[in-house]
């Protein structure tokens, strides 16, 4: 009844039983899983202390990964923002710096939540939580908009791939910034057309992102790419909720994404064997940690 693939459906859905993305999705993994509304929520709310969590590990412990080429720069631009003017913005310079802590607990082995994957985890929690706060969201609010980025994953998920290496960059953090800032524009007030359209504001910014992890690691310049993950969400969340809209509707966004990540050369897709892991300094940092 409440089964959907593709962003058209989910749109549907949500006009016949008048309910936001974030609902729907419960409806649709209830009736999935065969669990309860209330086994679904809590294990959701679960995924939301370990995101609080990791944020909270990065900002305030001296974070450093196994390799040690990433760790201490999301505490320093949280610092930044405490005691400056930043020029994109308290909420925005904030929501860079949680995503990056995320990201570098997880190059450091912490503890994280994949949303949708480990290399591009930082997003959802740095935009989501930073907006929340903002916004003044109350955990039950943030738990329903877990529940609309997941929504939006399962469509990408079922039409496309979240895989670096089946799809590129495009497809970790591009997907997770598309998950971010369909819940931050749903908890926002958002309707779920302006939820979608926001998601594909974020997937046409990132077309053809490749990855390039240097030396192999989810690390450079992956962390980064997660601080303009969360950015790009929060200004997509905003375009939509001003009522901007996406020429190109959702649905061909993600299978445009799909063929542009299958025409991407395999140096480029996770393989360490292009990009930045191909520039000279990169081969040096990989010579340097690996041997």
């Amino acid at each position: 009844m409440y089964n959907f693939k593709t962003g058209s459906k989910l749109i549907e859905l949500c006009k016949k039983y008048n309910k936001s993305i974030g609902e729907i999705t419960m409806l649709r993994e209830a009736e999935v899983s065969g669990s309860s509304m209330r086994v679904l929520t809590k294990k959701m709310s679960t995924n939301l202390v370990v995101m609080k969590d990791a944020v909270k590990e990065g900002l305030t412990k001296e974070i450093r990964s196994v390799s040690g080429l990433t760790g201490g720069d999301a505490k320093r631009l949280y610092n930044y923002s405490e005691n400056n003017d930043s020029l994109s913005g308290d909420i925005m310079t904030k929501a860079v710096a949680c995503a990056m802590a995320v990201s570098e607990v997880n190059a450091s082995m912490g503890r994280i939540v994949a949303a949708p994957t480990a290399g591009s985890c930082g997003i959802v929690p740095g935009a989501l939580l930073t907006a929340a706060g903002s916004l003044k969201s109350s955990d039950e609010d943030i738990v329903k908009a877990l529940f609309t980025s997941s929504g939006v994953g399962i469509t990408i998920a079922s039409n496309a791939t979240l895989a670096g290496a089946e799809g590129g960059c495009q497809a970790e953090c591009g997907s997770a910034a598309a998950m971010a800032a369909a819940a931050v524009t749903e908890l926002a007030g958002g309707s779920p057309e302006q939820a979608l359209n926001a998601a594909a504001f974020t997937l046409k910014a990132v077309l053809g992102l490749v990855c390039d992890p240097v030396a192999g690691l989810v690390e450079v310049p992956c962390v980064k790419r997660n601080a303009f993950g969360a950015s790009n969400a929060l200004v997509a969340a905003d375009m939509a909720l001003a009522g901007i809209t996406s020429r190109i509707p959702y649905d061909e966004v993600v299978t445009s994404m799909y063929k542009v990540g299958k025409s991407i050369p395999y140096e480029l897709k996770e393989t360490a064997k292009g990009g930045l892991a191909d520039t000279p300094t990169g081969r040096k940092i990989k010579k340097e940690i690996l041997g």
